[in-house]
């Protein structure tokens, strides 16, 4: 499982030109599972997300987590992930897990977050999105449950 995690002031998805998902400070989450992955995966993919010390301490360093500053997140499905852009110019997602299973573990992601008591906003899985955010730092990280 893969993430592309960033730091942001805030965030928010749109569908069809309605907002569906909106955040203020905490962390901007594109989710990708490629095939084979588990729950563990998903385990190892949230915790390291919410557990990061990426946001600024008082003195300026990074220093707390997503749990520290009671921030938010936004999970975006993002099987563009797993393209693998090594041969031709059309990329090949045959690695990127089956829609079904994959649906099934970005919820399950979600689920997990909340039980956290994280609040959570998301997109809409398989749909054509509008993702807009402000990214604070920059700061954005690459979480690969395989690496």
């Amino acid at each position: 499982m893969k993430a592309v995690i960033q730091r942001v002031s805030s965030a928010s998805v749109d569908v069809e030109g309605e907002r569906i998902g909106e955040i203020g400070r905490g962390l901007m989450v594109l989710l990708g599972a490629g095939e084979g992955d588990t729950r563990k995966d998903l385990d190892y993919v949230l915790e390291k997300t919410i557990n990061l010390r990426i946001f600024p301490d008082e003195d300026g360093k990074m220093n707390l987590s997503l749990l520290d500053i009671k921030g938010e997140l936004l999970v975006v499905s993002q099987f563009t992930l797993y393209g693998d852009t090594r041969k031709g110019r059309r990329p090949s997602f045959v690695k990127a897990m089956h829609p079904d299973q994959a649906k099934a573990l970005y919820e399950e992601f979600i689920q997990k977050a909340r039980a956290r008591e994280i609040r959570v906003q998301t997109g809409k899985f398989g749909a054509m999105m509008d993702v807009e955010l402000v990214n604070e730092g920059p700061v954005t990280l690459l979480v690969d449950s395989q690496n």
